[in-house]
C-alpha cells in the first residue's frame, strides 16, 4: 500500500511490527501496520484484519466520518478479557485502503509496542523530531511582572509542529513558588510529565510548569529539569521579550 492523500487523510504503511496486549494476551500482531492521519497531529494505527488474534463481535453501533465514510463498532474479546466498543472497521470506506483493515481504540488496550518498546498515547509519528539541544543562552521567565527563573544553562527542546520548549535546571527556577500538581500527562517522545501550579501571592496559575523526571531514553537530556508553558508565561531570551505563541495549549 503506498501513500494515499483524501481530503485531511493521510494513509501509509509502517514497516515498524506491532504488538497489541489486552488482558495479558495477544490481541495483534503484525509488521505492517497502516498509519492514518485521521487529523493533522498525529497518525492512528489501523491493522489488517487477519493480523488479529482477538474475536470482533458487533455492538450494533456504527459511526460516521466525513471522510472515511460509516464503521461499524466491534467489543475486542480475547481469551475471556472483552473490551467493549474498541474496535471500528469500515467495510465500505471511500478511502479503499481502509476496507480491510482494522482500528482499535488505543486506551481500550492495555499495551502497545513498537518493535520490543511499549509506546503510549498514540503512534510516533514519523514526520516529526525531537531534538534537544545544551545552551548557553539566557531565560528568564516572568508570571505577573514575578521573576520565577533566571538560567544560562537551558536545554532547549526543538519538537516538530511546536514553539521551542525552554527546560530548566531546578536550581534556577523559584521552586519555592512552585507547588506540585495531581496532573500527569504522557508523551510518546518523552514520557510522563509531572505539573505543578506556580502560586503568587494570592494568585494561583494552574499547571504552568511541567517536567519529566524520568524521560524516555531519547529524550534524558531534560530529565529533571522543569519547563514553562511559554504561551502562558513572559519569557526574556538574551534580554528579549519574546512573543507568546499561539498553539492548542495556549
Amino acid at each position: 500500500m503506498g501513500d494515499a492523500q483524501r481530503g485531511r487523510v493521510r494513509i501509509e504503511t509502517s514497516q515498524k511490527r506491532v504488538r497489541v496486549f489486552l488482558g495479558g494476551h495477544v490481541v495483534a500482531d503484525t509488521a505492517r501496520p497502516v498509519l492514518v492521519w485521521e487529523g493533522p497531529h498525529y497518525p492512528t494505527y489501523y491493522l489488517r484484519a487477519e493480523d488479529l488474534r482477538a474475536k470482533l463481535e458487533p455492538t450494533g453501533n456504527t459511526h460516521h466520518s466525513p471522510s472515511r465514510g460509516d464503521a461499524t463498532e466491534y467489543d475486542v474479546v480475547v481469551d475471556g478479557t472483552t473490551a467493549s466498543a474498541a474496535a471500528l472497521r469500515y467495510h465500505d470506506s471511500p478511502l479503499t485502503e481502509l476496507n480491510e483493515l482494522v482500528r482499535l481504540e488505543w486506551n481500550k488496550m492495555d499495551e502497545w509496542f513498537e518493535e520490543d518498546e511499549p509506546v503510549y498515547v498514540h503512534p510516533r509519528d514519523p514526520y516529526s523530531r525531537v531534538d534537544i539541544l545544551a545552551s548557553s543562552r539566557h531565560v528568564r521567565v516572568e508570571i505577573g511582572g514575578v521573576t520565577v527563573a533566571d538560567s544560562h544553562s537551558p536545554r532547549i527542546l526543538f519538537e516538530t509542529g511546536l514553539p521551542a520548549r525552554y527546560y530548566l535546571p531546578m536550581t534556577d527556577v523559584r521552586m519555592d513558588l512552585l507547588h506540585p500538581s495531581d496532573t500527569h500527562t504522557s508523551c510518546p517522545y518523552k514520557g510522563t510529565a509531572d505539573y505543578w501550579n506556580v502560586r503568587i501571592g494570592d494568585d494561583e496559575y494552574r499547571d504552568y510548569v511541567w517536567g519529566y523526571r524520568t524521560p524516555l531514553p531519547e529524550s534524558q537530556k531534560v530529565a529533571g529539569l522543569v519547563c514553562f508553558y511559554n504561551e502562558k508565561v513572559d519569557v526574556y531570551l538574551d534580554g528579549e521579550l519574546q512573543d507568546r505563541p499561539r498553539t492548542p495549549f495556549s
